[in-house]
């Protein structure tokens, strides 16, 4: 796992990530490095790590890991061995199963459940040399008769968009999350037990040791996913110090929420290897003036990218605005916390849209009212949101053949 030894020692530069010491060291070519006790760990040592990195692969077998949403929309995984010709298509692959008793999908006395492979990605924790490559396999969930489990919202979503490949509909998500140190309590960048002294604003998009907080976690998890297949299409940081963002996109239909969930868990693979804690939840802090996090969400038919669009994408916002509480109900837990008016969002009780309005629900991009067709950015879904529900119930909704009130757009000063 050469990318796992490379990712540990680009921690050890990172600036307040969890504090290393060094001690006794060996050699030249032998680190010995003794964490403190918030990591849970004794020695770290890479050149230990290399020396399993080293053993070559069989050329007859590859490492595929199955990966899943357990019960509480975190993904889970377990590794099994596979001859090559099995990677070739998703159909190939033979389905699995875990126990859904310890994962809340199962009862105990009937714990089985089926895991039904759906897509393939590199796995970039396990590259190799011989151009063979290992696999990460995004899957969703069944019981043994082959029922969706109420769990899996990929199905859910798959039904939302089958028969209407005709529409071409793109999603790009942008992931927030916020890195802490392993006490759960100390943002990276964060005094332990207190604020930063300068309030929000430096961070965003910044550079330099006291306004950035995480870049060799960022780009570790940028290369990853680009090495996976994973439609990664930017990162920056955010205004929270501490507060990261990355964007997965364009994608289309329900492959949309196979790479949001896959580049979450590759984020949390690369958290591991550098004993930082990674939240999804929309308001980490709430004590102070600080941003809350989302999955902001930008959405575009064929139709929204023809002439004219811009007449579709209004009609497609009045209906999300007569859906905004059923909406707002899928859309993630705790986004009370984060949708108050406040810090770029709207009040998670009413719905508004505007150009280039950030206090808006949904926000219409200047290019966009300028060239009179493209998309539109729904700015309501939490970080933790399940990218399955929101990518499916917006489907449904702008799909649906009624007739809603229009609703007046509000400018920046109004929203």
């Amino acid at each position: 796992m050469k990318f796992t030894s490379v990712v540990f020692l680009a921690a050890l530069t990172t600036a307040n990530a969890f504090s290393p010491s060094i001690s006794n060291a060996r050699s030249s070519t032998s680190l010995n490095v003794v964490l403190n006790k918030q990591t849970g760990q004794s020695a770290l040592d890479p050149n230990v790590i290399a020396k399993y990195d080293a053993l070559p692969f069989p050329d007859d077998v590859i490492m595929a890991e199955y990966v899943w949403v357990d019960g509480e929309g975190n993904t889970r995984s377990k590794t099994r061995t596979l001859t090559p010709d099995k990677a070739e298509s998703v159909d190939k692959l033979p389905k699995w199963n875990f126990d859904g008793s310890s994962t809340g999908q199962a009862p105990g006395d009937d714990s089985e459940v089926i895991l039904r492979p759906q897509r393939i990605f590199k796995d970039p924790f396990r590259a190799r040399s011989d151009g063979i490559s290992n696999i990460l396999v995004m899957c969703d969930t069944y019981t043994p008769s082959g029922d969706p489990l109420p769990t899996n919202t990929r199905a859910v979503a798959a039904a939302a968009f089958e028969g209407r490949d005709d529409e071409e509909i793109w999603f790009g998500m942008e992931q927030e999350f916020t890195l802490f140190n392993l006490d759960e309590r100390t943002p990276l960048g964060w005094p332990q037990g207190g604020m930063p002294s300068r309030p929000q604003g430096p961070y965003y998009c910044s550079v330099g040791p006291e306004n950035s907080f995480g870049r060799h976690i960022t780009d570790a998890h940028y290369k990853a996913c680009l090495y996976a297949g994973i439609n990664i299409s930017g990162t920056n940081g955010e205004v929270m110090p501490g507060q990261q963002e990355y964007q997965v996109g364009p994608c289309v239909g329900i492959e949309a929420g196979d790479q949001l969930m896959m580049s979450r868990y590759i984020l949390q693979r690369v958290c591991e290897d550098f004993q930082v804690y990674c939240t999804l939840h929309p308001k980490p802090i709430t004590e102070g003036d600080w941003n809350g996090a989302g999955m902001h969400t930008n959405v575009s038919t064929k139709e929204m990218r023809e002439e004219g669009g811009l007449e579709i994408i209004r009609k497609a916002i009045y209906k999300l605005g007569a859906k905004h509480e059923e909406h707002m109900a899928v859309y993630g837990t705790g986004n009370e916390l984060r949708l108050t008016g406040l810090h770029e969002t709207a009040s998670i009780d009413n719905f508004c849209f505007g150009v280039a309005n950030r206090g808006a629900s949904i926000r219409i991009g200047r290019d966009t009212e300028a060239e009179g067709k493209g998309y539109f950015e729904d700015r309501r879904p939490a970080s933790n949101c399940d990218p399955y529900v929101v990518s499916g119930k917006i489907m449904s909704t702008i799909m649906e053949d009624v007739e809603v009130p229009v609703i007046a757009p509000m400018d920046k000063e109004e929203a």
